[in-house]
C-alpha cells in the first residue's frame, strides 16, 4: 500500500456532519505527525493514553452526578451511574493490554519522548483520587448519619439488603475496579521497564505498588474482616471437617478450596 496516500486519508477536513460533530480534525491531530514518531509503536502509546484520559474525564463527570444523586437519595439512579463508571474502569483496564504488544526495547525509545513525565501526572487520574473522599462524605451524611445507621448495621446487625447496602456495594465495586486498574498498570510497568528500575522521577517503582494497595473506602472493606472475626468467635475459627474421614485432599476447617491450612 502507498503509505503517504493512506496517511492523507486518515485525516479529516470536517466536511461531513459526523466529522464536524466529533471535531475529528482536532481529534486526529492530537497525536504526533506520522513523520515525527520515534518508532512505529509510539502512535499506539499516545492513543492508548489519550483514550485513558477521555475515559477518566467521563468517569469523573459521572461521579459528580453520583455525588448529587446520593445527596438527593436517588439510589436507583446512583446504582445505574456506578455501573457506567465501573464499565469505564473495566475498559480502561482491558485496553492496557494493547501496550503489551510493544517490546521493552521499543518502549525505551518512546520513554525518551516523555521528558520527566509519568502516569502519576495524569489529570484524570489525579481528579479521581480527589473525588473519592467527597463521595464517602456524601454517603455517610445521607445514608448513615441521616438515619442513625453505621456501616456495621447495614452490613450485619440490621442487614436488610436495602438502598444503603446497595449503594455501599456500588462504592465498593468502584473501589475494586479502580484498584484493579492500578494493579494492572503495575504489571504493565513490570513488563515494560521492570520492577527493579527507578521511576521516571527517580523514585522507586515500589511507591507505585503502594498506591495500588490504597483503598478509597476502607470502612467498607474492614467491615468484612470484623464480621468474619465475630463469626469466628461464635462458631470457632477451625471447624469440624465436612469431608469423609481420610478422604483425599480433606482439610479441617478449610474455608477455601485453595487453602488447606484452615480459615
Amino acid at each position: 500500500m502507498n503509505r503517504e496516500q493512506f496517511y492523507a486519508q486518515m485525516q479529516s477536513d470536517e466536511s461531513l456532519d459526523y466529522e464536524a460533530y466529533l471535531s475529528c480534525a482536532r481529534l486526529l491531530s492530537c497525536q504526533k505527525p506520522f513523520d515525527q514518531l520515534s518508532n512505529r509503536d509510539e502512535l499506539q502509546f499516545q492513543i492508548v493514553h489519550q483514550v485513558e484520559e477521555l475515559w477518566m474525564k467521563l468517569a469523573a463527570y459521572t461521579l459528580l452526578e453520583i455525588d448529587e444523586q446520593m445527596a438527593a437519595r436517588q439510589s436507583f439512579r446512583v446504582l445505574t451511574l456506578f455501573e457506567r463508571v465501573n464499565r469505564i474502569l473495566t475498559l480502561m483496564t482491558e485496553q492496557l493490554s494493547l501496550l503489551e504488544t510493544m517490546s521493552p526495547k521499543d518502549y525505551q525509545t518512546i520513554r525518551l519522548q516523555l521528558g520527566n513525565g509519568s502516569g502519576q501526572e495524569s489529570p484524570g487520574f489525579r481528579v479521581l483520587l480527589r473525588m473519592a473522599p467527597h463521595l464517602w462524605r456524601t454517603f455517610k451524611t445521607h445514608y448513615l448519619e441521616a438515619e442513625g445507621r453505621t456501616v456495621e448495621s447495614i452490613y450485619d446487625s440490621q442487614y436488610a439488603h436495602d438502598e444503603a447496602y446497595a449503594v455501599a456495594e456500588g462504592l465498593v465495586e468502584f473501589d475494586e475496579r479502580f484498584q484493579t486498574f492500578r494493579a494492572r498498570h503495575i504489571l504493565l510497568i513490570h513488563r515494560s521497564i521492570g520492577m527493579g528500575a527507578a521511576s521516571l522521577k527517580g523514585r522507586p517503582v515500589e511507591l507505585l505498588e503502594a498506591g495500588a494497595r490504597h483503598q478509597f473506602f476502607p470502612e467498607l472493606w474492614s467491615i468484612r474482616s470484623q464480621m468474619t472475626d465475630r463469626w469466628g468467635a461464635a462458631y470457632g475459627r477451625v471447624r469440624d471437617s465436612i469431608a469423609r474421614p481420610n478422604a483425599a485432599g480433606g482439610g479441617a476447617g478449610s474455608a477455601c478450596p485453595f487453602n488447606h491450612r484452615g480459615a
